[in-house]
């Protein structure tokens, strides 16, 4: 794509094109000829840039009446992963394409009258990215790379990519995963022309790093405190929440009461909806019925970057810990559900625990208050502030099931007796 726009649009004559495979790759005649019909020479060579030697043989061949001029740099390995698993081999594997080969081309090119050095870098070395610490830190060190060329009065051009279409990626909704993630994080994918103009345009510009992206503003505005610090001077916050936004400790909330309000042979098909419903957002399908409760999460598409995700939206959605293994060790929807129900009740029953745990704590510190008025007066009102707000919400939930109003109507004389009966007399 990169070659053939810089025949088209730079009017670039001549073309060396380096790769592993070499002329061996898919697809590398058909480019050469296409190429060739453009009025352009083309040579596809076979070598790996991250090997200094072999890199330094490569440019020594190049004829003296035809000289280097500019380089393109766009070569890269991903191999994401969550932190804990990503190794220092894994770290290797990335880094080699990109700092490495960055590296020897710099150095092998710096005493050449180059008039563009250019790096593909990638947005994610400016806000990170799940599960992409490696590639992170490698594109990290283009954009650096590019500042200390151009301190040195060198040609450079970083170009800090944000997420690029896939539609060569076949096979449904798991081929679009990364895609679907960056969307709802406010980064636009680019197709193939929108990334060829923003590519002249960065060479225009002029500036040793730009960040080509297409970012969507309305949804950035309405991230509040997500938004990335490094785009507050660039997106402007929306005015008002969006009607449907509903902050996590209320979601939770809501889907305890649910849960409490509904029968319990219909308490699973809630949480299945639930567990599908952030399944098939995470994995990119249209819809939960997409999402099969007979099959593992594995089978599904989910993969270790995935999972967190997945995690964090159960975990946001339901209001508990859930631990970032949730998804092999509840593999499947139903055991999902399992879980969730289990810990979901389990924690309204540890709440009325706890209450009265601290009603006994509360009846040994009153046995220790002095026998002085003031002090036994103060904690005795407010132990019928609290007793009367108990009381009556007790005695609405009694009417409104059996129509019977006898505790609301109790005098004042009746609700001391019963605090005395409660919690005994000092």
């Amino acid at each position: 794509m990169v070659a053939r726009h810089l025949v088209t649009r730079h009017g670039v004559p001549r073309l060396l094109l380096v790769s592993r495979s070499g002329a061996d790759a898919p697809g590398a005649a058909d480019l050469v000829a296409e190429l060739t019909g453009l009025g352009a020479t083309a040579q596809v060579v076979a070598a790996d840039v991250t090997d200094r030697n072999a890199l330094a043989v490569l440019l020594d061949e190049i004829p003296a009446d035809r000289p280097l001029v500019g380089v393109v740099h766009a070569a890269g390995i991903l191999d994401d992963g969550v932190l804990p698993a990503l190794t220092p081999a894994r770290f290797d594997t990335v880094f080699g394409p990109k700092v490495d080969a960055a590296w020897h081309l710099h150095e092998l090119t710096e005493k050449l009258d180059l008039a563009a050095f250019v790096l593909f870098s990638s947005a994610s070395g400016l806000f990170g990215g799940p599960g992409q610490a490696n590639h992170a830190a490698a594109n990290a060190f283009l954009d650096a790379l590019a500042h200390h060329r151009r301190a040195s009065g060198l040609a450079v051009t970083s170009m800090a990519w944000g997420p690029w279409a896939n539609p060569g990626e076949s096979g449904g909704p798991q081929g679009h995963v990364d895609e679907e993630r960056m969307s709802r994080a406010g980064f636009h994918p680019l197709d193939a022309a929108e990334g060829m103009e923003l590519f002249s345009e960065g060479l225009r510009l002029g500036d040793p790093v730009v960040v080509p992206v297409s970012l969507d503003h309305g949804l950035l505005g309405r991230l509040g405190p997500a938004l990335p610090r490094l785009l507050h001077g660039l997106v402007r916050p929306a005015g008002t929440a969006p009607v449907t936004a509903t902050p996590a400790a209320d979601a939770a909330a809501a889907l305890r009461d649910t849960l409490a309000a509904t029968g319990e042979a219909d308490r699973d098909r809630v949480l299945s909806d639930l567990v599908r419903t952030h399944a098939a957002a995470v994995l990119g399908y249209a819809s939960i019925r997409d999402i099969d409760e007979e099959k593992g999460f594995v089978e599904l598409g989910f993969d270790s970057l995935t999972a967190v995700e997945f995690r964090n939206r159960l975990a946001a959605a339901t209001g508990l810990r859930l631990p970032s293994t949730l998804i092999y060790d509840r593999p499947t929807t139903g055991a999902m559900v399992a879980h969730l129900r289990a810990a979901l009740l389990a924690e309204r029953t540890t709440t009325a625990l706890t209450v009265l745990g601290e009603l006994n704590k509360l009846e040994t510190a009153m046995r220790a208050v002095a026998a002085d008025d003031t002090d036994r007066t103060a904690v005795a009102a407010r132990l019928r502030e609290l007793l009367s707000v108990w009381t009556y919400a007790e005695a609405g939930a009694a009417e409104s099931a059996t129509g019977d109003g006898n505790l609301s109507t109790a005098s004042a004389e009746e609700l001391f007796n019963l605090l005395d009966d409660e919690l005994g007399t000092a």
